[in-house]
């Protein structure tokens, strides 16, 4: 007789996807271990595996999700803001959610080894950053703020991962955040683009 509970499938894959961010969380990619994940959640490696088809599949599937929930917590920031919220304090209220969300979820952060499929899907991210900051600033098809804000996007990425690593502290988020403001206004040249 099993001792595995009964689950429907999508509470099978969550409970799968929440052992493998603990997992994921405590390993690079390569130390991880799809036995000790599939324990860990109940199920078989089989099972792990019906799911989502290889350990690159499923960290995979872990990293869409945090950057799924990343980019609603980016929308519901802005949205959060009174009408009129300069552009500034739009970008302000966006760079606090995503330190937030990468505080409370390390696989937002890139880590070594990660497979090909993982770097699809955060590149995937990124190009949905991208737009929504063209649109949040009016960014038309000009190409000097176009690569203002892929370089920027990159610089975010970066001073993340060193935040993240030096454990995410809290004295260190508004300078963080200056810096990072600052870096934008710099790459476009000033916060009113839309006249370019």
């Amino acid at each position: 007789m099993s001792t595995r509970k009964r689950l429907s499938t999508s509470e099978r894959r969550l409970v799968i996807l929440d052992a493998a961010r603990k997992a994921f969380r405590d390993h690079d990619y390569p130390d991880a271990s799809v036995p000790d994940i599939a324990a860990a959640s109940g199920s078989s490696q089989a099972l792990v595996f019906h799911y989502f088809s290889s350990k690159a599949g499923l960290h995979a599937a872990l990293v869409q999700d945090a950057t799924t929930r990343l980019a609603a917590a980016h929308r519901q920031a802005i949205e959060s803001l009174p009408d009129g919220s300069s552009t500034r304090d739009r970008i302000q209220a966006l760079l606090l959610a995503h330190l937030d969300a990468i505080a409370a979820n390390p696989s937002l952060v890139a880590g070594p080894g990660e497979p090909p499929i993982t770097r699809e899907v955060r590149d995937e991210a990124r190009a949905e950053f991208v737009a929504l900051l063209r649109a949040m600033l009016g960014i038309g098809d000009f190409a000097r703020h176009e690569w203002a804000l892929w370089g920027w996007v990159g610089f975010l990425d970066r001073v993340a991962r060193r935040w993240q690593e030096s454990g995410c502290p809290e004295d260190q988020r508004w300078p963080l955040i200056d810096a990072t403001l600052g870096a934008l206004e710099g790459a476009l040249g000033d916060w009113q683009v839309n006249g370019q």
